[in-house]
This record gives C-alpha cells, sequence and structure tokens, in this order.
C-alpha cells in the first residue's frame, strides 16, 4: 500500500515538473523573440513575431503598443448593427488602429455582451456567455481605458453614468496576476484558438494583442492560460479576452490587416469577418 502511495506521489510530483519545465522553458522562448518594430506615428507601435515553437505549435503575433502617456491618444469603443468588419467601422470613425471586440450572434449579428454608452444601455450579457466566459469588461472614459472584473451582479447593479463599457472574458490577469478560470466553460479556456486581447502594463501602455491560429503548421493559436501566460510574462498588468476564431483582427490605418483572419481557409490576408463591435485608437 505504502508503495503504491509511493508511486502516485511521485508521478504527481514528476508531472508538476514537466508542466512547470514547460512554462519555463516558454518564458525563455518569449523572452527570446526577436520582433519585427514598424512605427506607425508617435507614441504607438506594431510588433509582429513569427515563432516556429511556442505552446507546442507554430505562433503568429501582432501586437498595437500604445504609449497612453501621449496625450493625444484615446481609446475608443464603437458598435455597428448590422455588424461590420473591424476595418471598416475603423475607417468611419478616423482610427489609427483597431482590434475586433466582443462576443456577438453569428446569426442575427447582435453583441451578447453588455454595452452601454454614457447612461444609455445598448445591450445586456446572456445568461449563457455569463455561464461560458463572461468575467471582465473594458470601461472607458474620455478616451481612458481601464479593465474591470464584471458579472450579472455587477452588471444588474451597475449605476455608474459617466463611462462607456463593454463586457467580453474571461479577464485574464488583474494586479498583475492570473484570474482563477475554473467557473468558466472549460472547453472554451483549454481549446488552442485565434485569440483577440486588450491589455495594460505596468508601464502604462495598452496593447492590442492577436494570436492567429487554424493555420496547421504555421500558427496553432492558444489556449486562454497560455495566453494569460504570455501577457504576463510581456508585463500585462491588467489583461482581458475577446472575440477570438475568425473574428480575430488587428488593423491600422497606414497597414490595413495585419494579421492572417481564419475565415479566409488560406495563408493570406483576407476573409476578414464582419463584427458587432471594437476597441480603437484615436488621436484627440
Amino acid at each position: 500500500m505504502y508503495k503504491k502511495l509511493f508511486y502516485i506521489i511521485l508521478f504527481t510530483f514528476l508531472s508538476f515538473l514537466s508542466l512547470k519545465g514547460q512554462t519555463v522553458a516558454d518564458s525563455l522562448i518569449i523572452s527570446k523573440i526577436q520582433w519585427k518594430t514598424v512605427p506607425v506615428e508617435k507614441g504607438v507601435v506594431y510588433r509582429r513575431a513569427e515563432v516556429p515553437f511556442l505552446y507546442n505549435v507554430p505562433q503568429n503575433i501582432n501586437i498595437i503598443e500604445i504609449n497612453v502617456r501621449d496625450r493625444k491618444l484615446r481609446i475608443g469603443i464603437a458598435s455597428s448593427n448590422p455588424k461590420q468588419k473591424t476595418s471598416q467601422m475603423a475607417i468611419e470613425r478616423n482610427a489609427i488602429a483597431a482590434i475586433n471586440g466582443s462576443y456577438f450572434n453569428m446569426q442575427n449579428g447582435k453583441s451578447v455582451c453588455y454595452y452601454r454608452i454614457g447612461k444609455e444601455v445598448i445591450d445586456t450579457t446572456s445568461a449563457s456567455e455569463f455561464s461560458l466566459r463572461v468575467t471582465g469588461a473594458i470601461k472607458e472614459i474620455k478616451g481612458k481605458l481601464e479593465i474591470i472584473p464584471w458579472s450579472k451582479n455587477v452588471e444588474v447593479n451597475y449605476s455608474g453614468k459617466k463611462a462607456n463599457i463593454l463586457a467580453s472574458g474571461p479577464l485574464m490577469l488583474q494586479k498583475g496576476q492570473i484570474c482563477d478560470f475554473s467557473h468558466c466553460g472549460q472547453g472554451f479556456i483549454n481549446t488552442k484558438h485565434p485569440r483577440s486581447a486588450v491589455c495594460i502594463t505596468k508601464d502604462h501602455k495598452i496593447l492590442f494583442i492577436t494570436f492567429d491560429g487554424r493555420n496547421p503548421g504555421k500558427a496553432g493559436g492558444v489556449n486562454i492560460p497560455e495566453l494569460s501566460h504570455f501577457l504576463k510574462i510581456l508585463g500585462a498588468e491588467y489583461a482581458l479576452n475577446l472575440d477570438g476564431g475568425g473574428s480575430t483582427t488587428l488593423w491600422t490605418l497606414s497597414n490595413g490587416i495585419l494579421n492572417i483572419p481564419c475565415d479566409n481557409k488560406r495563408d493570406i490576408i483576407e476573409g476578414e469577418r464582419k463584427v458587432a463591435n471594437i476597441l480603437f485608437l484615436y488621436s484627440k
């Protein structure tokens, strides 16, 4: 009996070391990524990397880095009904850069997450989204961005009047710590997908980030724990997952679509999906 217990403990310990070792290996890979860097305009930089092996698969990563200490730069939230492409909504708002927003109904195109403009509630979060993944939100006041926890109780009782709010999730990082995902749908959490995210770093920069996926041999995508780990290594203090899959889109006015949306089924920059809302960067 004691011998059997010993082997169980030994197996558990070795499994832990294996997982920890993988995390250490991935951390080292991230620290050594050779980013291709392109200035977009003052205070805005585009970074791109094709990593042959990260989280056990190849990755195609795109980042817009925004120095919000530049007083002219602002973040906005925009929606469209009927839905529009991320690039279309961004161009109509004279945006510098944009990323797709939160979740929506694929059939009718309507948002299934809370969206508020000042005093007016445009959309509310569906019960299924709360059960599956919505644990955070973007709060924007006069172009300044916060990432906050969100829940059904918070949504029902929210009384703020000045802020614009868009719910999404899961919330991945709060005060630099990876969040608990145990109350989310585990299939969604643990499956590798193309992913979009927004985060605020320790040095007060905002990052729009996409991981491509569903492109075997070229872009494997990430799950939520992997994306959270990646963002933490990058120095994120707060981070929120956005809609992913075929919605994953990162755009700048100067370069167009930066990632490779997976709906096209080919390794080309086409197939941008129409979405319900976006985050966008503009100049005051």
